[in-house]
């Protein structure tokens, strides 16, 4: 796992030595016992798991909603349907965002009639009728246009910003949907209803105009970016079956053709109460923030949990590579499969992760950048998900003059000084080091707290688990560094991806090579 919202940044300028002391100083505030004493958890009758933290440094309350339903729950048809619904979260409810639900409502299941009307027609393979199509999606987006007529636009978030709320936003990827923002402490309760409101009674109002909206961010981060368009087609590689083969945002086609009917189901499927964690952390006393929160969560009606992801992916055997020619930054990555966040080994992957992109002191930053000067840029981490097992990814920035392709040498050289020869005491020390300052770091705000805390109840069961990192850390071995580098960064579970700065290179004819070679030869 890693930490995340970093502050006390002063730590980073202090020597090894004294941050040893401060750590030690710091300790007593930041351990288990006593977040213990300020924190409680609660299963609703329901499923959904509260939260609670005492933190009254500060009259603010911050807020993270975890859902366990990320674009790897999504069927075929349907990828970027977890990303659209947390779109459609901010639409508003039957009490938001409305002038008369009723009468809006009659109007949205219109749509809906006719948008099915106009697809049955326009995806025909077969004796598809143009001008019928046309005719059909003219009634489609008229009824879009009778619909609208009854949204006020932005009225959620307008309450919230309204009422002192910040930071209002969300984001989805792979394993989960993320929901947050702040209020005043005096707001708990206008917090507690809108929350629940949205996933109690959520409306799929202006569904194809968001729609439309998630069509240019995948043009502009995917399409229209070379680096974009090199991951997805990364990944594609290296994942042949399993879902974090496919991109967040969605394939184009199935952003064009899912429907408001779509989300609604993916909704009652995946956003569960049992599926919903939620971290509450600030000016709030538990005895007081309990019942209330019982009170609207427990609203929600009871479902049956999500089945398990079946798909798992097959042993790679065998090197794999994609290449993309643009006029861009040239760019090396290569990727390996590893366990999951669970796996007994995961700690190494963290060690080995900030021995080698840590600052300018890591390997990789040291050889490439500093003393080979051949990159302007090169990391290892994991990507693109936890949940599942997922890649261990080496990434790198050639140096103007350089290629992608003189970044794999010195990374496998790396890679080799970690099978071969065990990392020095300071080294492996510096790590545990970090790993502890990063875990301060991550503590010291309402925010950084929640979503640290609301995380890892959800992923593991226990927020402990946050604390229990540092120990499993602690635990590492140089000789654990050597077995997991060998077991793992072998040429058959590689995946390679590159752009190269330039238009593709034009195979000769055959007859073209072969007098290329016999000339050479002469």
């Amino acid at each position: 796992m890693r930490n995340h919202n970093a502050v006390l940044f002063a730590l980073r300028s202090f020597s090894l030595v004294p941050l040893v002391l401060l750590l030690a100083i710091a300790a007593s505030s930041q351990d288990v016992k006593s977040f213990e004493k300020r924190i409680a958890v609660k299963k609703l009758p329901n499923g959904l798991t509260l939260l609670v933290m005492e933190r009254p440094e500060a009259p603010v309350i911050s807020f993270y909603t975890h859902v366990d339903a990320g674009s790897v729950q999504e069927g075929p048809g349907t990828t970027g349907l977890a990303h659209m619904f947390e779109h459609m979260a901010f639409k508003g409810t039957q009490e938001i965002g409305t002038t008369n639900y009723l009468a809006e409502k009659h109007a949205l299941e219109k749509v809906e009639v006719a948008y099915a009307a106009y697809q049955k027609e326009n995806l025909k393979d077969v004796g598809r009728d143009p001008a019928k199509a046309a005719q059909l999606e003219k009634a489609w987006k008229d009824a879009m246009d009778a619909a609208n007529q009854f949204v006020v636009p932005n009225e959620f978030g307008e309450i919230v910003e309204s009422q002192g709320g910040a930071g209002l936003n969300a984001n989805t990827d792979l394993d989960e949907t993320a929901y947050y923002y702040s209020f005043p402490e005096n707001r708990l309760e206008l917090w507690a209803y809108l929350e629940s409101e949205r996933f109690l009674q959520p409306v799929m109002r202006e569904f194809y105009k968001e729609r439309d909206v998630v069509m240019e961010e995948r043009r502009l981060r995917t399409d229209s970016a070379p680096q974009g368009r090199l991951m997805e087609n990364f990944l594609a590689a290296a994942y042949m079956a399993h879902p974090y083969g496919r991109p967040v945002v969605g394939w184009p086609s199935d952003l064009q053709s899912f429907s408001a009917t779509d989300a609604i189901h993916f909704f009652h499927k995946y956003y569960v109460p049992s599926s919903i964690t939620i971290a509450i952390v600030g000016d709030v006393r538990i005895s007081h923030a309990m019942p209330l929160l019982e009170k609207y969560f427990g609203r929600i009606p009871a479902a049956p949990a999500p089945d398990p992801l079946p798909t798992q992916e097959p042993p790679q055997q065998s090197l794999r590579e994609v290449v993309m020619h643009d006029q861009s930054q040239p760019v090396y990555m290569e990727g390996y499969h590893r366990g999951s966040f669970r796996d007994p080994d995961d700690a190494v992957f963290d060690v080995l992760s900030d021995l080698l992109s840590k600052g300018r002191t890591s390997r990789l930053y040291r050889s490439l950048v500093r003393d080979k000067q051949i990159a302007i840029g090169a990391q290892g981490g994991g990507y693109p998900g936890i949940k599942y097992p997922f890649l261990f990814l080496f990434s790198a920035f050639p140096a103007k003059g350089h290629t992608a392709r003189e970044m794999a040498g010195p990374i496998h050289e790396e890679i080799e000084r970690l099978k071969k020869e065990d990392v020095s005491d300071e080294e492996l020390e510096s790590v545990k080091t970090r790993a502890k300052a990063d875990l301060i770091r991550s503590l010291g705000d309402n925010s950084g707290l929640a979503l640290q805390l609301g995380l890892y109840q959800a992923m593991y069961g226990d927020w402990r688990e946050l604390f229990h990192q540092i120990a499993h850390i602690d635990a590492v071995t140089k000789a654990d560094i050597r077995r997991v580098a060998a077991k793992t960064f072998t040429e058959d579970n590689r995946t390679v991806g590159i752009i190269e700065t330039g238009p593709p290179v034009e195979a000769a004819p055959p007859g073209e090579n072969k007098q290329a070679e016999k000339g050479a030869q002469q």
